[in-house]
């Protein structure tokens, strides 16, 4: 007959004082770590003592109990009752859950101390986030949530946003199919179909990294520090239903405007009610865009508007502000530090006085009849308008004096101030087209509208330098005149076109207006505008009274008006430029480039998805991350969309100071007049295509002109 099996015996459970109970020696803990005992006191205050104290009577001498027993495994939780007995909020004696092993138990108090550690099992983070998650729809505030358990209220609303996401990827994650890392990046978004989207996406990509998994869920998203969105205001986004999505793991810049094609509609709707607003002026026109190109005012006559004259009483509110100004500053010159409520002051006074400077002018409504408002959104996401400008068609005949019409070309009735506006301002919306998309494998020739851009950016900053080296500008002028004069030179397609012809701008990318160039183009433009007189018949003698200097910086920036560093694409018909002007063209802005010390990367210039990356082939991309980072770092992204691969490269590119070759400063090579037949080798390297694709443009080309016949 077998043997019955021996059944375990398990130890009986009683109540203990606790001033019965001693810590023991025989603990294995002996670094702190975890929870602090303060915590857990207040946890067992909350709740009770959870978990049982195992014990072991003491000994004496001669081997009998004595009555006190030692705590081998569970001492922080002894610690944490003794604190409680020391702040007086539980009784010495008060009777403590215990599990007693007798004294000469078969297992050491250190292997009962060590065991009961190491066969404690921590919770899965996806349990302890489901569990947050149930006490919240049990009603539980995050705010509670966060005393209950001793973490901030941000980590309670990070644990409940992970408890979130999409039940597959949840799932996913408790089998170790998702990182932890990568299950907080798609926390980004609540829309759990794009969740699993992305997810699904990333199945068939080399890398699955979590900054890859944000950026494929913001895609499609705008940024809050974007202006359209400081113009629109986050709360009234909100209020037409759009979503914020933020990033409760990392900074995210205030987070990402989830329905792009909503905040487009509350822009537009936003700039329409307040051109409507402008137009009750009387204005011809209004042109609304988003963002003004830059030199849109280029051709256009401003009008000289009139500040408003002062009333006494606003008079005497300038001179009490000015008189209080300058009472604060001298009472406080000496002190190494303006105390706080008196620096308050100044900056309150230096605002109310240069809300006095800021006064709309007036027009004469002559003007206004035949002018127009340009509105748009400043890089603050502010209201942009710029009154009173008037196209060349829109200007008033020339007449004599006499005839009944003033100098301005309006008759005296037209302007009067009371007259009624009997027109309607004709309001325009702009828009911008989107690039087209280019997967092709091959290394073609840069797009012509594409070099155009980037040549563009090339020559305001080409223009900028020029006009800091007067001496460099003198030379060029010298240099264009010669060739005026002597007649064994040619003074056609040149790069100083000193008529002084202002060349425009027909193809530009994104932030050119915004450009470190353009801003100091336009801030010296101003600044030598208020100083110049108004009527041409003082210009002589103004000019004549300037210092040698003045007069050199302004003959520089003048002349750097002229600078044409613009590619072009060769007409082969000869209705346009031919290649070989162009490239002469080219040659002589890279000689005026070498001689200022011209600097693309200083200038500002970087590459971004919007300026470049996207507008390039995929290997093109490549290419510019293997130049600046080197061929490791290409083989990164050699794997992803284009679209990826662009912003990725945009990240990669990012300080390296890497420039295409049309903002390079290149050797300069003597330029060989080609013939005829041989114009398109005269351009550069960067923009010969194949023979084939020659050979079908020009194919094109013939089948146009015998359409057109």
């Amino acid at each position: 007959m077998p043997n019955a099996v021996q059944k375990i015996i398990l130890s009986a459970s009683r109540d203990i004082p606790f001033n019965k109970l001693v810590l023991s020696q025989s603990n294995v803990r002996r670094v702190k770590a975890g929870i602090s005992i303060e915590d857990l006191s207040e946890d067992i205050a909350r709740r009770g003592l959870l978990q049982s104290l195992s014990v072991r009577p003491m000994l004496d001498a001669d081997g009998a109990e004595t009555g006190m027993f030692e705590v081998p495994a569970g001492g922080r939780r002894y610690r944490a009752l003794e604190l409680l007995v020391k702040q007086k909020r539980l009784a010495k004696a008060a009777p403590v859950p215990c599990i007693p092993k007798p004294a000469n138990a078969a297992t050491s108090a250190e292997e009962d101390s060590l065991a009961e550690n190491v066969q404690h099992v921590g919770l899965h983070p996806l349990d302890q986030f489901r569990a947050f998650q149930a006490l919240r729809e049990k009603g539980q505030s995050e705010e509670d949530i966060a005393a209950a358990f001793f973490v901030s209220v941000n980590v309670v609303k990070q644990r409940l946003r992970l408890a979130a996401v999409s039940n597959a990827l949840l799932d996913l994650y408790a089998k170790d199919g998702i990182t932890l890392e990568q299950l907080m990046a798609f926390t980004v978004t609540g829309d759990h179909a794009r969740q699993e989207q992305v997810w699904e996406a990333l199945q068939r990509s080399y890398s699955k990294e979590p900054y890859q998994i944000r950026r494929m869920l913001t895609e499609t998203t705008v940024r809050t520090s974007d202006k359209r969105a400081q113009f629109v205001g986050l709360d009234a986004y909100a209020e037409a239903g759009g979503v914020v999505m933020r990033d409760l793991f990392q900074s995210d810049d205030g987070g990402w405007l989830e329905d792009a094609a909503l905040l487009d509609r509350l822009v537009g709707e936003k700039l329409k009610a307040e051109a409507e607003a402008i137009a009750a002026e009387g204005w011809k026109w209004i042109s609304v865009t988003v963002e003004t190109p830059y030199g849109h005012t280029h051709g256009l006559r401003e009008l000289a508007g009139t500040s408003p004259h002062l009333t006494a009483e606003e008079q005497a509110t300038i001179d009490a502000l000015n008189a209080e100004h300058a009472k604060l500053e001298a009472e406080y010159e000496e002190a190494d530090e303006l105390p706080d409520d008196v620096d308050e002051r100044l900056g309150e006074i230096e605002t109310a006085l240069a809300a006095f400077d800021d006064r709309p002018v007036i027009y004469d409504p002559a003007g206004i009849a035949r002018a127009g408002v340009f509105i748009s959104i400043d890089s603050n996401g502010n209201l942009s308008v710029n009154r009173g400008y008037v196209r060349p068609e829109d200007e008033a005949p020339v007449t004599v004096d006499g005839d009944g019409v003033d100098a301005d070309g309006a008759t005296p009735e037209a302007s009067d101030p009371t007259a009624p506006v009997i027109q309607r301002a004709v309001i325009t919306i702009g828009g911008q087209a989107e690039p087209e998309d280019d997967e092709d494998d091959v290394i073609k020739p840069l797009p012509d509208r594409l070099i155009s851009e980037l040549t563009a950016h090339r020559t305001l900053a080409l223009r900028d330098a020029l006009a800091n080296e007067p001496s460099v500008a003198f030379l060029a002028v010298l240099h264009k005149f010669c060739l005026d004069v002597f007649s064994r030179y040619s003074s056609h397609a040149v790069c100083m076109e000193i008529s002084v012809r202002n060349v425009g701008f027909a193809q530009q990318g994104p932030g050119l207006k915004e450009s470190a160039s353009a801003q100091a183009v336009d801030a010296r433009h101003r600044a030598w505008e208020e100083r110049l007189p108004s009527d041409q018949a003082d210009l002589w003698d103004t000019l004549a009274a300037l210092e040698g200097t003045e007069q050199a910086a302004l003959f520089a920036h003048c002349a750097s008006s002229g600078v044409n560093a613009l590619y072009e694409k060769a007409d082969r018909y000869g209705a346009g430029p031919s290649a070989s002007g162009i490239q002469r063209r080219l040659d002589q802005a890279e000689v005026l480039a070498r001689a200022v010390g011209l600097d693309m990367v200083a200038a500002g210039w970087t590459p971004t998805v919007d300026n470049y990356l996207s507008r390039v082939t995929k290997p093109r991309i490549l290419e510019a991350v293997r130049e600046a980072k080197g061929e490791q770092s290409a083989q990164l992204i050699d794997h992803l969309k284009k679209g990826d691969m662009a912003k990725e490269a945009e990240r990669l590119l990012d300080g390296t100071g890497w420039l295409p070759e049309p903002l390079r400063l290149a050797e300069i090579e003597p330029v060989t007049e080609p013939t005829t037949e041989g114009d398109a080798e005269a351009l550069p390297s960067f923009l010969a295509g194949d023979d084939d694709e020659v050979a079908a443009d020009t194919d094109e080309e013939r089948q146009r002109m015998i359409a057109a016949e």
